[in-house]
């Protein structure tokens, strides 16, 4: 038996499917994407991505980008914070995915584009209605003073590079925001290949995120040593380089910037 219907339920059962009516804020789409193509290391401090297998099966992450390219400005700007920035980390991310993946193989996200490009400069997605940029993304909305004030998305943001913070196998979400930007914080600064003390000089070696994003840290904690103290016991296992740390009294040495790319 066939049954008939008429055009407005038709439209009906179509836009009951669509993503307009309400946007998926646990991003179980590009969760599923991580989870087949990014991997821990042993230590669980870093990660690498699968860029050749994610090549091949790329059309799960563009229609991810589609449904985030398709949110309005209006819609999001009736979003609570933490629904807004765990949007704009997963725009990051998803969309340097795909920037790596229009010009893979590359060896480092800094060789995408001609030499008088800048790749965190090119306007090759839409997001929240207008044509925008990488730097767009990260420096004039999430880190717009007074808006999210919140250091720790330096360690979620990833920029495809073995020196960045991990890309995690998951999607940042709402409801546990908080609990994920802290455990990406904790798993970077524990990695003493990018954030260790020195015995030997008594400088306290950190990622040379910690200068360039210096005025973030100090907005929170009035200092960067200051806010490095509050992570001491994962900085050094020596009792009084922790209670000098902790008291914001050491010196702090940038360490070298590793830009290849994380690549398995």
């Amino acid at each position: 038996m066939i049954m008939r219907m008429g055009t407005g339920a038709f439209l009906l059962i179509l836009l009951a499917g669509s993503p307009a009516l309400g946007f998926d804020h646990r991003h179980k789409a590009f969760t599923s994407v991580l989870q087949a193509h990014v991997s821990w290391n042993e230590a669980g401090t870093a990660s690498v991505v699968d860029y050749p297998a994610l090549k091949e099966n790329r059309l799960p992450l563009d229609d991810y980008l589609d449904t985030l390219s398709a949110v309005p400005r209006a819609e999001f700007d009736a979003w609570d914070k933490d629904r807004q920035l765990a949007f704009l980390i997963n725009a990051y991310n998803g969309f340097t995915l795909a920037l790596i993946l229009d010009n893979y193989p590359v060896d480092s996200i800094r060789r995408i584009g001609r030499f008088w490009q800048n790749p965190w400069k090119m306007r090759f997605f839409t997001l929240l209605g207008e044509k925008m940029h990488l730097d767009q993304v990260e420096h004039d909305i999430i880190r717009e003073p007074g808006r999210f004030d919140e250091p720790r998305i330096h360690f979620a943001v990833n920029c495809a590079s073995i020196g960045c913070p991990a890309l995690r196998d998951e999607a940042f979400v709402h409801d546990r925001l908080n609990a994920q930007l802290e455990d990406s914080t904790r798993r970077f600064l524990i990695d003493d290949s990018r954030n260790r003390y020195n015995p030997e000089n008594e400088n306290l070696e950190v990622s040379s995120i910690f200068k360039w994003y210096g005025e973030d840290f100090e907005r929170d904690a009035g200092s960067v040593r200051k806010w490095l103290s509050r992570y001491a016991d994962l900085l050094t296992d020596n009792k009084a380089a922790k209670a000098q740390i902790q008291a914001g009294n050491v010196r702090l040495q940038y360490l070298e910037y590793d830009w290849a790319i994380n690549n398995r």
